[in-house]
C-alpha cells in the first residue's frame, strides 16, 4: 500500500512528538511492506513566523493532495496570548481545518491502562470493571458554528450565541456511532439535553430514527449533566457515546483525566468520504518544549488510528497498540505518568527512550499470515 500522509507538527512539543511517531509509522511500513510518503507542513505560530498567517493556502493544498493530515498542536503560552503569532492561533488553525474538510466527528477513544492504575483519580473498584469508552463528538454544528453576536440594550451588554443543527448533521453522525459499536460491545449511549434545549429534542428524534437500522445495537439516551457524573462514578457501564459538539468537548477533556494523562490519549476526526485528521488531544504544552519530557504515546497511538480509519490497516494498527502496551508493562515512564513512589517498579525515561522502547517491542510484533 502506498499512501501519502500530510505532516503538521506545529508548536511547543509538537515536533519532537511528531518525530518519534513518524519513526513508528517508518517501522510499520518497514514490517508489513507499505510505502508512507510523508510531506511536511506549516501551521500554527510555527506557520505565522514564515507566512504571517496560522494556516497558509501552501499547507491547505498540501492537505488537499494527501491522504490523511497527522497533526501536532498549536499554541502559545497563555502569558502570550495577547500576541498576534498566538492570536486566535487554535481557532484559526484547527477549526478552520475541521471546517474545510466537513471533518464532522471525532473519535476520543479512553482506556485505562492496568498497569497504569494508580495515576487514574478513580477509586481502584471502579478501575477494576474495566474502562474502555469511545466519545464520538459532533463536529461541525452546535453553538460553534452557529451565530455570535455580542450588543447593548437599555445600555447594557447583552451576548447570544446560536445553537444550530440541522437532521442530516445529526443522523451523520449517529450513523458513525452505531458502526463503531458493531465492532465494539454493541451500545450506544446518546448524551443531550433534551429536557430543556429544543436542539437536543431534534438530536434525541434523530439519533433514534437512525437506530431502527441497527436493531443489534442497544441504545440508550443520557442528560449531559447526568453523564458527567456516571463518568467519573462509573465509567464501565459506557461504550460508545455520541453527543453535539459543545457537549463532546466538555465530556472529552473529563473523561481525558481518567487514565492519568492526556499524554496516553489519541483522537480523529473525520470526514463522510473517511478522509481524516489525527492528533494528540493534549495541546503544544509549551512549559516543556524542549526539555524531553513530552509523552510521544498520544502522538503514536494518534497514528495508530490513522492507519486504522483513513487506511483500514487493523493488523497495523493494533501492533502499534499493543507495542505501547507493553512498553507500559515493563515499566517505561515519561515524566507526567512517573510515579515516585513505585520508582523500583517503573523506569523513568525521555521523549525519545519511550519511543525506542515501542519500537523495539513493535519489531517483535508477531504478524498475520493473510488468509489464502
Amino acid at each position: 500500500m502506498k499512501k501519502h500522509i500530510a505532516v503538521l507538527p506545529g508548536d511547543g512539543i509538537g515536533e519532537e512528538v511528531m518525530t518519534e511517531a513518524l519513526k513508528v509509522l517508518a517501522c510499520i511500513a518497514g514490517r508489513f511492506e507499505h510505502q508512507f510518503v510523508t510531506t511536511h507542513g506549516y501551521v500554527g505560530g510555527a506557520a505565522y513566523e514564515r507566512f504571517g498567517t496560522h494556516l497558509p493556502e501552501e499547507t491547505l493544498s498540501l492537505c488537499r493532495s494527501a491522504d490523511a493530515i497527522l497533526f501536532g498542536s498549536v499554541g502559545g503560552l497563555v502569558s502570550e496570548q495577547h500576541l498576534d503569532k498566538w492570536r486566535n492561533c487554535e481557532a484559526n488553525s484547527i477549526l478552520t481545518l475541521r471546517k474545510t474538510f466537513n471533518f464532522g466527528a471525532n473519535f476520543r477513544p479512553v482506556k485505562i491502562y492496568p498497569d497504569l492504575k494508580e495515576m487514574s483519580p478513580l477509586k481502584a473498584e471502579i478501575i477494576d470493571r474495566g474502562v474502555d469508552l469511545l466519545i464520538i463528538r459532533e463536529l461541525l454544528g452546535d453553538s460553534y458554528f452557529g451565530e455570535h453576536k455580542t450588543f447593548y440594550q437599555d445600555e447594557r451588554r447583552i451576548a447570544t450565541d446560536v445553537i444550530m443543527y440541522t437532521e442530516d448533521q445529526v443522523a451523520a453522525v449517529a450513523h458513525v456511532a452505531f458502526k463503531a459499536a458493531g465492532g465494539r460491545r454493541q451500545k450506544v449511549t446518546s448524551v443531550d439535553k433534551a429536557n430543556v434545549l429544543d436542539s437536543s429534542k431534534l438530536w434525541r428524534a434523530v439519533v433514534h430514527e437512525v437506530g431502527r437500522n441497527y436493531p443489534e445495537i442497544k441504545l440508550e439516551d443520557m442528560l449531559v449533566d447526568n453523564c458527567a457524573m456516571q463518568l467519573i462514578k462509573d465509567p464501565s457501564q459506557f461504550d460508545v457515546i455520541v453527543t453535539t459538539n459543545m457537549f463532546g468537548d466538555i465530556l472529552s477533556d473529563a473523561a481525558a483525566v481518567l487514565p492519568g494523562s492526556l499524554g496516553l490519549l489519541s483522537s480523529a476526526s473525520i470526514n463522510a468520504e473517511g478522509f481524516g485528521l489525527y492528533e494528540p488531544p493534549g495541546g503544544s504544552a509549551q512549559d516543556i518544549a524542549g526539555t524531553g519530557k513530552a509523552n510521544p504515546i498520544a502522538q503514536i497511538l494518534s497514528t495508530a488510528q490513522m492507519l486504522r480509519f483513513s487506511f483500514a490497516l487493523e493488523q497495523e494498527a493494533r501492533a502499534i497498540e499493543q507495542s505501547v502496551e507493553t512498553t507500559l508493562k515493563a515499566g517505561y515512564r515519561t515524566h507526567d505518568i512517573y510515579n515516585p513512589k513505585q520508582s523500583a517498579a517503573t523506569k523513568l525515561v525521555d521523549c525519545q527512550q519511550m519511543s525506542q522502547q515501542i519500537l523495539a517491542h513493535l519489531e517483535a510484533v508477531q504478524i498475520a499470515e493473510p488468509v489464502a
